[in-house]
């Protein structure tokens, strides 16, 4: 599969600082953080593209992994910078964030579609002028499903219980397992993996 269709920039979503380290909107930088050690790249700070990024390579090819040093309503900042600077298109581009209409456990890949309310991925887009990026969805479930009566805001910026921590760090497992298919752009078959994995 050529370069061109295949994901070479990585990014991450979260909120920097350690008060929000431990929390579920956080899951996107613990998956980032993952594909970095897999990729054998070391995060450094750089501050024109208001990014902690990681460079490793596959195959012959660079790959960059990025976690925005904005809050997340200003992902787009990092992500344009990087896209522009390394002359890519946004189907180029994977996007790794925390997903409440999936369960804890659950992970989805997805090219396109809307924001469904994640602000950092409506920064992304509005920056992009373009929707049709990767997504990997990693479910951190709602606070519906769980029976709690806190506020969305509330439960993102939580840290999540024990078991539902289990099962973020299995969707975690299964989307390191699928990082080579993506970077040589056979995202059908990294999607059979994941979606299959859902199931069990």
């Amino acid at each position: 599969m050529s370069a061109a269709t295949s994901i070479r920039l990585i990014v991450g979503l979260g909120n920097p600082g350690p008060q929000y380290e431990a929390t579920r909107h956080n899951a996107g930088f613990w998956l980032a953080d993952h594909l970095a050690d897999d990729l054998g790249a070391s995060f450094t700070l750089e501050k024109n593209f208001s990014a902690w990024v990681a460079k490793g390579r596959h195959r012959g090819e660079a790959v960059i992994i990025a976690k925005p040093t904005t809050f997340m309503n200003r992902s787009g900042q990092a992500a344009g910078a990087l896209m522009r600077f390394y002359k890519l298109v946004p189907e180029q581009v994977l996007v790794l964030h925390d997903e409440l209409d999936l369960l804890p456990g659950q992970v989805k890949l997805k090219q396109g579609g809307g924001h469904a309310g994640h602000n950092g991925l409506r920064d992304i887009q509005a920056v992009f002028s373009s929707p049709a990026f990767w997504r990997l969805r990693l479910g951190i479930g709602h606070p519906r499903s769980f029976g709690l009566a806190q506020q969305v805001a509330a439960f993102v910026l939580n840290p999540p219980r024990r078991e539902e921590l289990t099962g973020i760090e299995d969707s975690i497992n299964r989307c390191r397992v699928v990082l080579p298919l993506l970077l040589d752009g056979e995202f059908q078959q990294a999607m059979s993996c994941l979606h299959e994995g859902n199931r069990g």
